[in-house]
């Protein structure tokens, strides 16, 4: 959520920004919020001030030649009128705050000055590119048609069990994706410094308004029957992120560098914004897996953060031997609570196009400011907003699908990166 404060000042300022990713921010709406807000607690301290004068009027009237029973009736009837109308005013601000704190929680956050204009993914920039494009003697197939043909990958039965947007993965195939996973904890936490942490699959609706989830993308969320306002993780940045939820970390405790979290999740989406994109295979599914990057960080430091956090997720891609490119999202293509994105996109020979395998975000104090979620500052002594960032490091279903793809040769098997066959026994290749 945005500095309300700040918005004061120059809500202008903060329309034009916002306008950089296709948001309008309506500044006369805004303010007639804010105003109703502030006349209704201007006349509720108001009240409180009158009512406070009227409490000493007994001497005065008995001054006055009232009498002192009369004179506590009379302050007595007057405070119990004063008190009604403090108990309406009081209630009218508390409405207009909660509508003003309703409206906030829709509007996104500003774009970094970094971040390049444009209106959709077609305006990204692209930052770099790495590795050599496999060459193949013959037509490259996708990852379900290679799958399929050894045997591992049933999307038939997933549909069975399920529905549609759900996969099955038998025997090498489900223990390379197992393998995959391990690689990349292990890679984080051993080399990165990365502190593994396990998490609840199933979060409250404050850990998702927390994260910026709600109210905005209750469609795509999975929803719990029941009493209990229960939802289906849609990735573990809500849980991880809601670790720091009205906590206040203490300098010593939070370090120069911050504290970096890795999780290994599954992760539900509805993808109710994507029909008909991508209903073949694991690129786009109901459940999928991923390792989770989470950072909390000084304010001032976000920025550098950010560059490190990448470069970790891109460390698994060379390790696997996947050529991709890392772009740089426009204000169009930026996400809800994101301030400055990268993407980094795996070469998937069988679509010959480039495919998000990875999204690394800082999102500065947006999370912070809804969790209250803070650090004590050293030289102030009073607690200050963390600046959060996350990062898939990477997700596992995507993955899988390019190691496939760039692995896959003539006779329909899939030769390993080297740097996974420790995982799998020394397995160099799958075969039917």
């Amino acid at each position: 959520m945005l500095d309300v404060r700040e918005l004061r000042k120059d809500p202008e300022t903060a329309a034009a920004a916002l306008a950089r990713r296709g948001h309008h921010f309506d500044v006369e709406a805004f303010q007639a919020l804010d105003g109703r807000r502030r006349e209704a607690a201007i006349a509720s301290q108001d009240l409180l001030a009158e009512r406070k004068a009227a409490s000493k009027q007994v001497g005065k009237l008995v001054g006055g030649g009232m009498s002192v029973d009369d004179a506590k009736a009379k302050v007595k009837e007057t405070l119990e009128a004063i008190g009604a109308r403090i108990d309406s005013a009081t209630e009218a601000a508390r409405a207009a705050q909660g509508e003003l704190e309703a409206w906030l929680a829709t509007v996104p956050n500003l774009p970094d000055d970094s971040v390049p204009p444009g209106k959709s993914e077609d305006d990204n920039v692209e930052v770099l590119r790495w590795g050599e494009l496999p060459v193949f003697a013959f037509d490259a197939r996708d990852h379900v048609t290679l799958g399929e043909g050894l045997g591992l990958l049933d999307t038939d039965a997933a549909t069975k069990i399920t529905g549609s947007r759900f996969v099955v993965m038998h025997g090498q195939l489900a223990r390379v994706h197992r393998a995959l996973v391990q690689f990349m904890l292990d890679l984080h936490t051993r080399e990165h410094g990365y502190r593994e942490v396990y998490v609840p699959y199933i979060v409250n609706a404050d850990s998702l308004r927390g994260t910026g989830q709600l109210p905005k993308f209750a469609e795509d969320l999975f929803r719990l029957e029941g009493d209990d306002d229960y939802y289906l993780i849609p990735t573990a940045e809500v849980p991880v992120t809601n670790l720091g939820r009205d906590r206040i970390f203490e300098a010593a405790e939070l370090g120069e560098g911050g504290l970096a979290f890795a999780s290994h999740t599954p992760c539900f989406r509805s993808e109710a914004g994507s029909y008909g994109r991508d209903t073949r295979g694991m690129i786009r599914q109901h459940q999928f897996e991923k390792v989770e990057l989470v950072r909390f960080v000084r304010p001032g430091t976000s920025d550098e953060a950010l560059e490190g956090l990448t470069g970790h997720a891109e460390e698994v891609l060379r390790r696997l031997e996947l050529p991709y490119r890392k772009v740089l999202l426009c204000g169009g293509d930026l996400g809800f609570s994101a301030r400055k994105t990268y993407d980094l996109e795996v070469w998937l020979p069988g679509q010959a196009a480039y495919r998000e395998i990875s999204s690394c975000s800082n999102f500065g104090d947006f999370q912070a400011r809804r969790m209250q979620a803070r650090w004590r500052n050293p030289d102030t002594g009073k607690p200050e907003l963390l600046h959060t960032l996350n990062g898939s490091g990477l997700a596992v279903g995507r993955t899988l699908v390019a190691l496939l793809e760039n692995g896959q040769q003539a006779d329909g098997s899939v030769i390993l990166p080297a740097a996974l066959r420790p995982y799998l026994g020394g397995l160099e290749r799958l075969v039917a």
